[in-house]
């Protein structure tokens, strides 16, 4: 049986959240911000991105998009339909709440953060994964500078070798979330609860930053983790891209995997991002 944990955000959540200890180095390193990865002439983020509220800092939920008028939407739309769809176990299962931030203030505002040890940011459109980047004094990545990092410095089509290996970054996993929830894989894609359901005898599908530490793109003694699986990510593309699959798609092409199907404003539980920044000379 398929189960869905951690529905309540709570202080074990916050703390997450909040983040571990980083690998990353303690000081600037090649012109490149502790939090980010040296990839030629530019910077990029070691994890996928979550996100604070840029005004107080106060992590926001990763199961919601990180805004009051598109969290609203979806929040009264699975209070709702969440009732309607599933075996009873499933229908039983709250929404997640909410941290104190959200549910007091209408005008929080992402901004991302790369920490090792965090529930990633999902539910991001493409002009919000730009935003919260901005407001991080970094940018969206490009098509070319995000697949120049994933292949790492060899390069190669994944970050760990040539040819496709289960298991070693977090995608083409068998079990499909919506599926788990609503007895189908193409329906609801904006349930907060997704990014929650865990195999039996597993951990969650989606997992915390850096947890998959063999799925890391190297450059020189550094790494960056996840660009293969976890969460789809988007970059800068006018027409819409998202790149690297996410851990329900079934897909072997590593760093080559893209999704062009969608808009910019498209957004769903698997759609994520990650941050790019010229270096410093």
């Amino acid at each position: 049986m398929i189960r869905v944990t951690g529905l309540v955000l709570g202080a074990a959540l916050f703390a997450l959240l909040l983040g571990h200890p980083c690998p990353a180095p303690a000081a600037d390193r090649g012109g490149c911000p502790s939090d980010m990865v040296t990839v030629r002439d530019f910077c990029i983020d070691r994890f996928e991105i979550a996100t604070v509220d840029v005004r107080s800092e106060e992590p926001l939920s990763p199961y919601y998009p990180p805004t009051a008028r598109l969290l609203e939407t979806v929040y009264q739309a699975w209070v709702v339909q969440r009732t309607g769809v599933g075996d009873q176990g499933a229908r039983e299962h709250p929404l997640p709440e909410l941290p104190e931030v959200q549910r007091a203030r209408s005008d929080y505002a992402p901004k991302a953060v790369s920490r090792a040890g965090v529930v990633p940011q999902g539910y991001l459109s493409q002009p919000l994964a730009k935003l919260a980047c901005e407001r991080a004094g970094k940018r969206l990545c490009s098509e070319t500078e995000w697949l120049l990092a994933c292949r790492g410095q060899a390069p190669r089509k994944f970050p760990y070798g040539e040819r496709f290996e289960p298991g070693i970054c977090n995608v083409h996993r068998q079990v499909h979330p919506a599926f788990s929830l609503h007895g189908a894989s193409w329906y609801g894609h904006r349930d907060p609860r997704l990014n929650l359901v865990t195999e039996p005898g597993g951990g969650p599908l989606l997992r915390l930053t850096g947890a998959t530490s063999s799925c890391a793109s190297r450059w020189g003694t550094d790494r960056i983790y996840d660009m293969v699986g976890n969460l789809d990510e988007w970059v800068d593309d006018e027409a819409g891209l998202f790149l690297g699959g996410f851990y329900a798609r079934s897909t072997r092409e590593g760093c080559d995997a893209r999704v062009s199907a969608h808009g910019p404003a498209y957004y769903d539980y698997s759609t994520g991002a990650r941050c790019c920044r010229a270096r410093a000379p």
